[in-house]
């Protein structure tokens, strides 16, 4: 009858209680390069090419051990290349930080160039839109005076009153005008002075002067106006001048 098995590593010597408790040991220098990630692919490298393998069997049970040593060049260059990597990857992320740098200030250009150019266009048709209401509003006042002067028989002096601007009067000027043609005519376009020919409603002397204006002074009070207007700013400058030459004469003229 066999003896009973008693295990392959019968004859292994049990664990010292010292041994049991000491401290573990440090971490060689293999350990620690291989704790670093970017080293390890440069390790498996370097591990092929400076590994001595030694193999011992002790029986045919015995599973086979393996052992091998790196040597300090080649931790060297493991670390060199991994420091080369960090610095490539350093590399890559800060051009890929410029190029979102670049790419965010063209997108915050072009936000101001379209905010820049819609500002613009709000501008051009607020102008349009203004240059429309004066035209239209001139237009408007271009038809009022047109109608009024179309009624000059009817109402001279609002015809008068219509036309002061063209010599740059405002209406402050009409209480005098209006003061002065009353005392010279009634503001009547056909009003004539028996003695002298005085005619129209400015008292042109002779009414003829008033064919510079137009051929028809002797029925068309817009004539008259017109060439009355006229002879007061050469003459006196403005309707409140000649009102006032008018009343510092006796008989009174202008």
């Amino acid at each position: 009858m066999s003896s009973p098995y008693a295990g392959r590593h019968r004859n292994a010597p049990a664990p010292s209680r010292s041994a049991r408790h000491s401290s573990p040991p440090r971490p060689s220098m293999v350990v620690r390069a291989l704790r670093r990630p970017a080293v390890t692919a440069a390790l498996g490298l370097a591990v092929v090419a400076t590994t001595a393998a030694g193999y011992q069997a002790s029986d045919r049970h015995q599973t086979e051990q393996a052992g091998f040593t790196v040597s300090a060049q080649a931790i060297e260059q493991a670390n060199e290349q991994s420091d080369l990597q960090i610095e490539n990857d350093a590399q890559l992320a800060s051009a890929r930080s410029d190029a979102n740098a670049s790419a965010a200030a063209l997108q915050e250009k072009d936000r101001r160039d379209r905010l820049a150019a819609e500002a613009a266009a709000a501008r051009a048709r607020k102008e349009a839109a203004e240059r429309a209401a004066r035209e239209k509003e001139r237009q408007a006042l271009e038809a009022k005076r047109d109608a009024i002067i179309a009624r000059a028989k009817d109402d001279p002096r609002a015809a008068a009153r219509v036309l002061l601007p063209e010599h740059g009067w405002d209406d402050s000027q009409f209480s005098c005008l209006d003061n002065l043609w009353e005392g010279e005519s009634n503001w009547n376009y056909q009003a004539e002075n028996p003695s002298s020919g005085a005619y129209g409603i400015p008292q042109s002397l002779p009414g003829s002067k008033m064919a510079s204006i137009a051929p028809d002074w002797r029925e068309n009070p817009v004539t008259q106006i017109k060439w009355g207007l006229q002879y007061i700013e050469s003459r006196y400058g403005s309707p409140c001048s000649a009102w006032a030459q008018w009343q510092s004469r006796s008989p009174h003229w202008y």
